[in-house]
């Protein structure tokens, strides 16, 4: 059963400013996510769809962005490349909370030069 839905789009180009200061990225992102290496496009296009995963996360668990940490919520990929969600601390606690020990996360992310979109659907 789905227990919620959760999109979100953000502009890539906001993220320049970013990467280039690392205290805002220690503040949102989790050591699995952190990448500092690679072009200034590509770390844009990194750091905005996981921050818009976090977002569409968010939206799916229906509290926005309270209850949890965004540093606890953190895109890892499978053996084959797949995108999966990952929660930790306070996410899974949120997460377990509300959907109970279960839940299953999937996620889906894309982006382009200048928009990056993740959707996220949380099945109980």
């Amino acid at each position: 059963m789905i227990y919620g839905i959760g999109t979100d789009i953000t502009d890539v180009r906001r993220f320049a400013k970013w990467i280039e200061s690392p205290s805002m990225i220690e503040r949102f992102y989790n050591e699995h996510e952190m990448q500092m290496s690679g072009s200034q496009s590509s770390l844009c296009q990194h750091y905005a769809v996981r921050f818009a995963a976090k977002e569409a996360f968010s939206k799916a668990l229906g509290t926005g962005i309270s209850g949890f940490e965004l540093k606890d919520v953190y895109i890892e990929k499978n053996s084959e490349g797949k995108p999966l969600l990952r929660t930790e601390g306070s996410a899974a606690a949120a997460l377990e909370s509300a959907c109970g020990k279960n839940a299953r996360v999937h996620v889906s992310l894309s982006h382009e030069k200048e928009v990056a979109v993740a959707f996220v659907v949380i099945e109980v």
